[in-house]
């Protein structure tokens, strides 16, 4: 069994470039799929997810390759407009091939996404907007079809979705008058797909508004390069509040960071910022930072909430996190609590009282950003800690443990003999929700 092995306790120090975003670049590969010669996507990370879309891009008749972190897609050839269950069941954003499969061969064929079970994250709105658009959809079970010819049109979100938004984004370029769209998503990673767009020929009016007005065409090809990932950023930031260090981040516009870095800076870090870099210095130990609550853009993100948390386990005082978006978001906080963290949840909140110290632990990741707030708690937790579950940190980091080392980390991925979730305990009973792991006696630990 692979595992993330830490040993905490030492300040990170030093400078890392942030990767390009994740949650950009999925909904750039999707909008791929419009465009009837090649395109060339720079900054593109090497991640698990990446690869999913890549993979339904050759199935559905595309020609994709990867020069470093260059990725070129052809989708010129593409005919088919049906997504395997095993695709879909890869990851949430493959939904995203909805729209665009729609809007260029008139009906999609696909199934219910899977991704990280953070709750529950219906496509309703999606599925709605797309039938103002003029899309005809038909369940069956776990199935969906999409068919008929879109038109133009207004569609209201009740609420801001970045899926719902990339998707009707995309689908509109087919129809046959202007779209508009309200309460648009607003996110940085909307602009960068709009961004893409444009490149490729697209008119599209209203980035960063909330109303958005999309003229139908075809696209060309185009060369772009992604824009940096917040999340990433923020756990790095995460890690090195944690542990009472420094970290220089270059590529990554300060503003896109804005809600993290102004927790950071009531907990005491000093923060620099520079037209593309953010730099943190952070105490021996952060000031607990009061209540923090998720939102859309340009509120504090969702993403970054487990990572963040966890960097408060040893601070002075108290810090309350609200989820607003995902009802399932705390499935990290059991495994924090191993490590001897103070955190109490009640509904949507969760509060962390800070301790003087943690200690390490075995751990088994449950999603993405849960997984990174249990290596963040690693490295500053006193002795070694082990996380199971690299699956889902994969997804979304692209050799996290290495770039961790470069700020002088002792972290190292390794293999094992199978763990078992240990028997009898409160974790126990919790099932897969973070669970503390340990090795039973069989296995030789005695």
């Amino acid at each position: 069994m692979e595992y993330i092995s830490v040993t905490g306790g030492r300040p990170l120090q030093g400078e890392l470039w942030v990767s390009g975003a994740k949650n950009s670049v999925l909904p750039i590969l999707a909008a791929s799929v419009l465009c009837r010669e090649e395109c060339v996507i720079h900054g593109c990370p090497q991640l698990t997810d990446v690869d999913a879309a890549l993979e339904i891009l050759t199935q559905l008749g595309g020609k994709t390759r990867c020069v470093g972190d260059t990725v070129y897609v052809d989708a010129s050839s593409i005919r088919d407009n049906h997504i395997s269950k095993t695709a879909m069941a890869t990851m949430r954003s493959s939904i995203l091939f909805l729209g665009p499969l729609l809007a260029r061969t008139g009906s999609c064929s696909l199934y219910r996404p899977g991704g990280c079970q953070l709750g529950e994250r219906p496509i309703d709105l999606h599925l709605k907007g797309l039938h103002t658009l003029g899309a005809e959809i038909k369940w069956e079970e776990d199935h969906l079809t999409c068919c008929g010819k879109l038109k133009g049109g207004t569609v209201v979100l009740p609420y801001p979705s970045v899926g719902a938004t990339e998707n009707l984004i995309l689908a509109a370029l087919g129809g046959d008058s202007p779209t508009i769209i309200c309460n648009a998503a607003r996110e940085p990673e909307i602009g960068d797909l709009i961004g893409f767009l444009r490149t490729c020929g697209a008119e599209i009016d209203g980035k960063d508004t909330g109303t958005l007005r999309i003229m139908p065409g075809k696209l060309h090809g185009g060369t772009y390069t992604v824009m940096a990932d917040r999340a990433e950023a923020a756990t790095w930031l995460s890690a090195v509040a944690a542990t009472g260090g420094s970290v220089s981040l270059r590529g990554i516009r300060p503003e896109w960071l804005s809600p993290v870095l102004s927790v950071y800076r009531i907990a005491g870090c000093r923060i620099r910022e520079t037209q593309n870099g953010v730099a943190l210095d952070a105490p021996e130990r952060l000031k607990g930072a009061g209540v923090i609550r998720t939102a859309p853009y340009p509120g504090f993100p969702t993403d970054a909430q487990a990572p963040v948390m966890a960097s408060f386990l040893q601070s002075r005082g108290i810090t309350v996190f609200e989820e607003t978006v995902f009802s399932q978001r705390y499935r990290h906080v059991p495994a924090l609590k191993s490590m001897g963290a103070d955190i109490t949840t009640a509904s949507s909140v969760a509060v962390v009282t800070g301790v003087a110290k943690t200690y390490g632990a075995d751990m088994e990741s449950t999603d993405l950003r849960g997984g990174a707030a249990m290596v963040v708690a690693a490295l500053a937790g006193h002795g070694q800690s082990r996380i199971f579950g690299l699956r889902h940190i994969r997804r979304g980091y692209g050799d996290m443990t290495g770039k961790l080392r470069q700020l002088g980390a002792e972290i190292w991925e390794q293999q094992d003999e199978p763990a078992v979730l240990s028997q009898g305990g409160k974790h126990h009973e919790q099932g897969s929700t973070g669970a503390t792991l340990r090795k039973t006696p069989a296995e030789g630990t005695g």
